[in-house]
C-alpha cells in the first residue's frame, strides 16, 4: 500500500499555510525597506538574502541548506565556548 501523497495532495494541504508565510516574509521585507538606513554590511541581512535565493533553487534539500546557512560551524569545545558546566 502506497502511503505517499501525490504532489497535488501535498499542494492542496500546504498551499494556504505556505502562502501565509510568504506574505509574512514579504511584509517584513517591506518594513525593512521602508526603514531608514542601509543593511548591506549586516551579516544577518546577507544571510536572509542568501536564504531567499536558496528557496528559489529547484534542488532537493532546501530546508537542510537553509538550516546550515543559519547554523554555527560545529565546535568540539562548545561547552567551554558557551561557558556551560558539565
Amino acid at each position: 500500500m502506497n502511503t505517499e501523497s501525490s504532489s497535488q495532495a501535498v499542494l492542496d494541504y500546504e498551499f494556504l499555510p505556505v502562502r501565509a508565510k510568504i506574505l509574512e516574509i514579504a511584509a517584513s521585507l517591506d518594513r525593512l525597506q521602508r526603514a531608514p538606513g542601509k543593511l548591506d554590511a549586516d551579516e544577518r541581512w546577507k544571510q536572509l538574502r542568501a536564504a531567499l535565493q536558496l528557496l528559489l533553487d529547484e534542488e532537493e534539500g532546501r530546508a537542510e541548506r537553509v538550516q546550515l546557512l543559519f547554523s554555527r560551524p560545529y565546535d568540539r569545545q562548545w561547552r567551554e565556548t558557551l561557558q556551560l558546566a558539565r
